[in-house]
């Protein structure tokens, strides 16, 4: 495809937290590559294989730009998932950093199954993919001195990738089928799903609410108060495994 015109330096670069920039020049290491006017948007990297957007916010924010890339060339949307969290505490005052202690994470299924939902109606474009790059961060947040408890409702500074753990690629329907359990019955409710999957309920319904959409599980009526659901006969239903 023909590039745009670089941005200017203000853009996406003066006020990129190092979380964007960090997956920016690691999924294109060229800077003349970053930051390349295509139409009314800036893309994050344009090269040979297309468009490539680094999302660290919700896919919400992303619709329009999304739709209008889509129109020129195939566009991979990259979205980091935290597995791994070390959270450090910054003294505003006196610059004293803490040391790191763990913090507990959201099952990747259901952040990525929230995001594609915001989409749905572009998921089954051609020319779109997802790369969810799986990481571990150390996140650095402003202690908050007006609270008693300094930890409450404070502020973050920055996200600090310290280590890729793995990459979910979806790039057609087939790759959804990791989010099918092997062992799930022909006809299921959300609790049995999340018992197959080994997740909690909420995340079982953000999950099947993305596979009814991509067509991967059908909603056939409900039993009690629960959507009643099957999966339909497809070519990959021996695929199944494990996510």
């Amino acid at each position: 495809m023909q590039k745009g015109s670089r941005a200017s330096s203000g853009v996406g670069t003066l006020r990129e937290k190092t979380l964007h920039a960090v997956l920016k020049r690691y999924y294109e290491p060229h800077s003349d590559n970053h930051e390349i006017t295509v139409g009314r948007y800036v893309a994050d990297i344009v090269g040979e294989d297309g468009i490539i957007e680094i999302q660290t916010a919700d896919f919400s924010r992303l619709k329009d730009k999304l739709s209008a890339f889509l129109e020129v060339c195939p566009v991979t949307v990259v979205h980091p998932v935290v597995q791994k969290r070390r959270l450090r505490w910054i003294d505003k005052d006196s610059g004293e950093i803490s040391d790191t202690r763990g913090a507990p994470c959201r099952d990747p299924r259901a952040d990525i199954s929230l995001e594609l939902i915001r989409i749905r109606e572009l998921l089954g474009h051609p020319n779109l993919r997802f790369c969810f790059p799986l990481l571990e961060i150390e996140e650095l947040r402003y202690l908050n001195p007006k609270q008693k408890n300094p930890h409450k409702k404070a502020a973050r500074c920055d996200k600090i990738p310290t280590r890729l753990l793995d990459e979910w690629w979806f790039c057609s329907p087939k790759d959804y089928q990791r989010f099918l359990p092997a062992c799930l019955p022909k006809q299921f409710v959300s609790r049995d799903y999340a018992k197959a999957a080994g997740c909690a309920l909420s995340t079982a319904q953000l999950v099947l609410n993305l596979l009814s959409g991509l067509g991967l599980t059908v909603r056939i009526g409900k039993q009690g108060r629960s959507y009643l659901y099957e999966l339909p006969s497809t070519a990959f239903a021996e695929e199944r495994i494990l996510p």
